[in-house]
């Protein structure tokens, strides 16, 4: 009769750190096989079927079964005189896993040197070693990602009234986001260019002069992807509304037009409701608080800051915005919609 192997059963935090070794970049590839077949065995699969699935000897997943049956994470190991032996175990792993991921209560993200110092009596580590062993684990505890949460009461009715919107346009009406992007700096340098070099990118002045600041008043057509836009000194409900009148004068007089704007105050001035009573066919659409990003016009503007404004070098406020009119212009040649695809499911941080 068959020998059958014993059966491996796991703990959560076992198979947590299993799966981590199979699925790191980092791991050694000796080790990510033993992990596969613990694994494999966890799942009841004997010996001979894991050793034809990863393609090894039987007597190598027998091997490393039961040395994890019996010693557990820490059989995966090399016995000494088997490479080198590691000098922190499965539990001062767990340790310096969990000493990383709590949260700092000064709010500052925490330094591999102030972890390996709160770590010395525990575990007695260095700096180094802390970052090896957490680049394995994928953690980085020195980094600070941030998120901001709209708490607006109709952040749903807004947010699906606005997809809605670029998803199934009403029939014969027009759907056009709109903003304005403040503060454009026209920059330049002191000194000019130095030409892109074999093994060198293009060398820039550090130091730069300011020139003066614009706003761009931009509207985003969804349905099409052109775009209009004007520059203007400053940005108030008196150059908001001279933008609508921009707006009206490019769309077919009496059609439906729905504008997606956000909640800057200009947006909501009585002179702006008075232009809108005179206009019953224009349509305001509030994107939620916080939640800019719901406006199409805000992924153009990305565009144009990468393609002009973000390394643009102009002598004058009047040349940046000779500058922002001619992208405008170019960019509308080959324009098109952009493929939304969010349809309103909550987000996931």
């Amino acid at each position: 009769m068959a020998k059958v192997a014993p059966k491996i059963e796991l703990t959560d935090e076992e198979r947590t750190e299993l799966n981590r070794i199979t699925n790191a970049r980092t791991s050694e590839q000796r080790m990510v096989k033993r992990a596969a077949i613990v694994l494999l065995a966890a799942e009841g699969q004997q010996n001979k079927m894991i050793a034809a699935r990863l393609g090894i000897r039987r007597t190598t997943v027998a091997l490393w079964r039961n040395r994890f049956r019996w010693l557990r994470m820490d059989g995966l190991f090399d016995k000494p005189g088997r490479g080198s032996k590691p000098v922190y175990d499965y539990h001062d792993r767990i340790k310096i896993i969990r000493k990383a991921c709590e949260i700092s209560t000064s709010g500052n993200p925490v330094t591999m040197s102030d972890l390996a110092t709160e770590l010395a009596e525990e575990v007695g580590i260095s700096r180094s070693q802390v970052n090896r062993i957490l680049n394995e684990m994928e953690i980085k505890p020195h980094r600070i990602e941030s998120w901001l949460t709209s708490h607006d009461p109709e952040f749903e009715k807004k947010e699906a009234e606005i997809c809605g919107l670029y998803l199934n346009p009403p029939e014969n009406a027009l759907v056009i986001s709109v903003d304005e992007k403040t503060g454009i700096q026209a920059l330049s340098r002191k000194e000019p260019d130095k030409p892109i070099e074999a093994n060198a990118g293009l060398k820039r002045d550090f130091e730069y002069q300011r020139n003066g600041t614009a706003s761009l008043f931009a509207a985003l057509f969804v349905q099409t992807g052109e775009v209009i836009g004007c520059v203007r000194e400053r940005h108030t409900r008196v150059e908001f509304i001279e933008f609508l009148e921009l707006i009206k004068n490019a769309t077919v007089p009496h059609q439906m037009v729905h504008l997606i704007v956000d909640n800057l105050r200009v947006h909501k001035t009585s002179e702006v409701v008075t232009w809108l009573n005179q206009h019953l066919n224009f349509k305001i659409h509030f994107t939620p608080t916080h939640a800019s990003w719901l406006n199409q016009v805000e992924i153009w503007f990305s565009i144009l800051g990468r393609k002009l404004l973000n390394n643009g070098l102009f002598q004058s406020v009047d040349e940046m915005t000779t500058a922002i009119l001619e992208f405008i212009e170019n960019y509308n040649l080959k324009s098109k919609p952009f493929a939304w695809t969010y349809k309103g499911k909550p987000l996931v941080i």
